[in-house]
């Protein structure tokens, strides 16, 4: 009896083991989503495919889209659009990839979501940096972004600048985790404690409010957009807003869509879709559906200069 208690107990343990190993790289798991397993170095699956192969294959993507309106979000009706929506799917039919399988994430698990497998493809307001290109391949710029500041209605701290609000150690300003807005004043020497990270732009509004910051910022039309749906009176836009300068360099952003660094080869691909749509005249049609204009064309600024190569 003791001899039989002692095997269900041996069994139990060598279960329970089991349950709580949870998956590894090998299983091509993560919490139950099914990713590939890539060669190093080669971007190939265990098949010998290419992302872009497999893609092409299938007929479908995995985006991850960075919930930021006006370059990526849900309508009421659940389906998802917005400039860079609808650049990547332009980009895509062309290369012969017809479905868009795209996931809205905050902005700051993109990268991780992109590096584990979760996505094929990353984008919506991300842009092109030294320090991320360290860590993914971009395409070439597909739009070019100013910055935007916000404050309470009246601007009680005449704040209209990012110098402005280094120079007032009183002021704090809030903004997304991740966003490149926090990297800017970090290099302009910030104050510690000023930067209060929020998980998205409406969060930011939210704070404004509150009274919790003094300031908000993000780029110039998430920031209009975001105060069309989430402002009141109680906020203003600061209309005479200077655009931030590092070491005499303006910092207008230059985004576009992210890829593992394996991937060149869809890099390759995305950027010979992406000039065919600039060419046409489609991707200017897109600007103009969300509020764009010709001054938000990247101009003849590559990806390898933005990434300070």
């Amino acid at each position: 009896m003791k001899k039989n208690v002692l095997i269900l107990l041996l069994l139990g343990l060598v279960m329970l083991a089991a349950a709580c190993g949870g998956a590894d790289s090998s299983s091509g798991a993560i919490d139950g989503d099914e990713i590939p397993v890539f060669e190093e170095g080669n971007g190939e699956d265990a098949d010998g495919q290419t992302t872009l192969e497999k893609a092409q294959e299938d007929g479908f993507i995995k985006v991850g889209f960075a919930n930021e309106r006006p370059y990526a979000y849900a309508t009421s009706s659940g389906e998802l659009t917005g400039l860079n929506v609808e650049i990547a799917k332009a980009v895509f039919a062309k290369l012969g990839i017809e479905e868009v399988d795209g996931t809205l994430a905050q902005f700051g698990a993109l990268i991780p979501g992109l590096q584990a497998g979760r996505y094929d493809v990353i984008t919506a307001g991300m842009y092109i940096t030294p320090e991320r290109c360290a860590e993914v391949a971009f395409a070439e710029p597909e739009y070019s972004i100013g910055e935007g500041l916000a404050v309470a209605q009246g601007n009680p701290l005449n704040l209209n600048s990012y110098e402005d609000i280094i120079e007032n150690s009183d002021a704090t300003v809030a903004i997304m985790t991740g966003a490149i807005e926090e990297t800017y004043l970090n290099n302009m020497g910030i104050g510690s404690g000023q930067i209060q990270n929020v998980n998205d732009n409406p969060s930011a509004i939210e704070a404004l409010k509150a009274g919790r910051v003094d300031a908000i910022t993000m780029t110039g039309p998430s920031l209009r957009d975001a105060l069309d749906i989430h402002g009141d009176e109680s906020i203003e836009i600061v209309e005479d807003f200077i655009q931030p300068e590092i070491d005499g360099e303006s910092v207008r952003g230059f985004g576009s869509a992210a890829f593992r660094q394996a991937d060149q080869d869809f890099v390759e691909a995305y950027n010979e879709g992406l000039a065919e749509l600039m060419e046409s005249g489609e991707l200017l049609e897109i600007y103009e559906e969300f509020g764009f204009t010709d001054e938000e064309l990247p101009g003849d600024m590559t990806a390898q200069q933005a990434c300070g190569q």
